[in-house]
């Protein structure tokens, strides 16, 4: 390996920690580096120990968990037979992209960076926290720290600096190279396989679920669209238990797609193939050839709202004045602010900013297309039916996303909107695979399950009553909240049921229809004898499930509240006892923000 050689290695879940690793590298050419960027599960780490200088980026997920795209990493760098002195060659960096609104903030940057030390690497400068929920995002912690890591980068390697660089505002050589064919030489090859009876469907190679039923089960007048989607997975070779979770990549809105390709002056029908012009392979999701419409379609993500690292590329492009002075705004350290207020507050998508920005549009070459937008990213949804109860059935419910800002458009999710419009008659496939989820349920027959799920956090929960019924597991006990029960009370005449036939006790929290708004967490302090008895006496298991801003925290401080006034027990003692809960796995969340 050459000396200048600089290795990053970064840990994904949503894309940001790619992004970041790949903003890294372009500094890094930018300085005439040799270096290479990768998912650290894509790379050998029996090679670690013989590298020079390697960062890491890693984002946290869950609660406290590794990206999917570094878990065998994770599982191997904790071995605990791996020699203490292993890594006492490296030099290294550690920067992690977390959310301080969970509770393990940026846990899995914290607990590598300690590891590695503990294997004897060398840590150029202290670990990195990015906090998305700060006002101006991750770069409040990336900008200062990557200028800490490059002074520590040449202190290290003094010679490095005369090196030849690229100035700013050059455009580095794109990653893909399109070339064009003629329509008689196109011959259509498949993006992804099909997954085979002997395989397990995965995220390269996702099996073709043929969607049944698309119910919208909150009230016509609500004005909160919540949709109970069913697929039929006959064959699949799929296994899930309760709280699993699907996979599956969403598709552009057709009028994206055409708007894209009028803004970029693209045929949509015209057809390519991609030549990389480094080591990076050509992404395993598009066919070979591939239409300019199925790139961006199913690949570009161009509904998302850009990153700052789009403004970078898109700046070098401008050849209007006024255009290229804001876009190189955007860029800059200084003019994250502005960026906020323009891009990220109101949640104006990258196709937006193309609109804004006509000139330089214009004058994008297409071979630069894959290094601007991102991959579409897979979304996850909580599985919401059981296997046993409804074998070859699986089942989501998923609240549709559509709010206003200041621009005039309201905003849509992309996925929850593609869902929704997808009609059943039509004959409709979506490709999709299952992962383990993060909450563990009481094999015990006799363990009581206390589960609060207010909205779709109520989703994971429908499954695990349906599994347990099936398996004669009748003592759960469901606090479920709303707005109001006549307009958004999802599954009513189901759940009434089970109450019926005593396989469930129901308690709801009907926010809005009186006076006084209550929610789940009311109900709970109202509940506390019952529960003291159930967590207390009867070994109950306590579960939290939807959405992350205040609903956890309020909920756990019910629970405390409980211990206080049931158990005679100090403030301090109950928040004790709530940990000791956590630590045992008898009080777990899956929250989303």
């Amino acid at each position: 390996m050459s000396e200048e050689a600089l290795l990053i290695l970064f840990g994904s879940q949503t894309g940001t920690a790619q992004d970041t690793a790949q903003r890294i590298a372009r500094q890094a050419k930018r300085r005439g580096l040799n270096v290479r960027t990768m998912p650290l599960d894509g790379y050998n780490i029996a090679t670690l120990i013989s590298e020079a200088t390697v960062v890491f980026v890693c984002a946290t997920t869950g609660q406290g968990d590794p990206p999917d795209n570094m878990t065998n990493f994770w599982k191997f760098i904790f071995r605990k037979s791996l020699p203490a002195g292993s890594l006492c060659q490296l030099d290294c960096a550690v920067l992690g992209l977390g959310d301080s609104s969970y509770p393990k903030f940026n846990f899995v940057a914290k607990k590598l960076q300690k590891r590695l030390q503990q294997l004897g690497a060398s840590m150029l400068l202290p670990v990195g926290l990015a906090d998305d929920q700060h006002e101006l995002g991750s770069d409040a912690v990336i900008d200062p720290w990557l200028m800490s890591f490059w002074q520590s980068f040449y202190t290290l390697h003094p010679s490095l600096k005369a090196l030849p660089s690229l100035k700013e505002d050059e455009a580095l050589p794109p990653t893909f190279t399109f070339n064009f064919l003629e329509v008689d030489s196109y011959v259509a090859t498949r993006a992804t396989p099909t997954p085979t009876p002997q395989t397990t469907p995965s995220s390269s190679c996702p099996f073709p679920a043929k969607l049944v039923s698309n119910t919208r089960v909150t009230d016509a007048s609500h004005f909160q669209d919540v949709r109970l989607l069913d697929f039929d997975i006959t064959g699949s070779n799929i296994e899930f238990s309760s709280g699993d979770v699907v996979m599956m990549h969403p598709c552009n809105a057709a009028e994206d797609v055409q708007q894209f390709c009028q803004l970029l002056k693209l045929d949509p029908e015209s057809r390519f193939s991609l030549r990389p012009s480094e080591s990076t392979p050509v992404p395993a999701r598009l066919p070979q050839p591939c239409t300019v419409r199925h790139l961006v379609e199913t690949y570009l993500d161009i509904a998302a709202v850009p990153r700052r690292s789009f403004f970078e590329l898109l700046s070098t492009f401008a050849t209007d004045e006024l255009e290229r002075g804001k876009l190189l705004e955007f860029s800059s350290a200084a003019g994250q602010g502005d960026l906020h207020a323009y891009c990220t507050r109101p949640r104006r998508t990258a196709l937006e900013v193309l609109s804004d920005f006509p000139r330089t549009t214009a004058e994008v070459k297409v071979d630069y297309l894959l290094d601007l937008f991102p991959e579409i990213q897979p979304r996850s949804f909580s599985i919401a039916s059981s296997l046993k109860a409804h074998p070859n059935k699986l089942q989501i419910l998923v609240a549709v996303v559509c709010y206003k800002t200041k621009l005039y458009k309201p905003r849509r999710g992309l996925c929850s909107n593609w869902l929704a419009s997808l009609e059943p008659k039509k004959e409709v496939y979506v490709p999709l695979w299952v992962k383990k989820g993060t909450l563990k349920f009481p094999k015990d027959k006799d363990t009581p399950v206390i589960l609060v799920g207010p909205g779709t956090g109520v989703a994971p929960f429908r499954s695990v009553i349906q599994e347990r019924t099936a398996e004669g597991k009748t003592a759960n006990v469901l606090f479920f909240g709303c707005r109001s029960e006549s307009k958004d009370f999802y599954l009513k005449a189901e759940w009434e049921k089970m109450i019926k036939a005593g396989h469930l006790t129901l308690f709801t929290a009907f926010s809005r229809d009186q006076e006084e708004k209550v929610y789940v967490q009311h109900r709970i302090r109202e509940n506390a004898e019952l529960l003291m008895d159930l967590i207390v006496n009867q070994n109950a298991c306590f579960y939290i499930a939807g959405n992350a801003k205040e609903m956890p925290s309020s909920v756990r401080d019910a629970l405390k509240y409980i211990f206080e006034q049931r158990g005679s027990v100090s403030a301090e003692a109950s928040e004790q006892m709530v940990v000791a809960l956590e630590t045992s796995g008898r009080l777990q969340s899956e929250t989303w923000s």
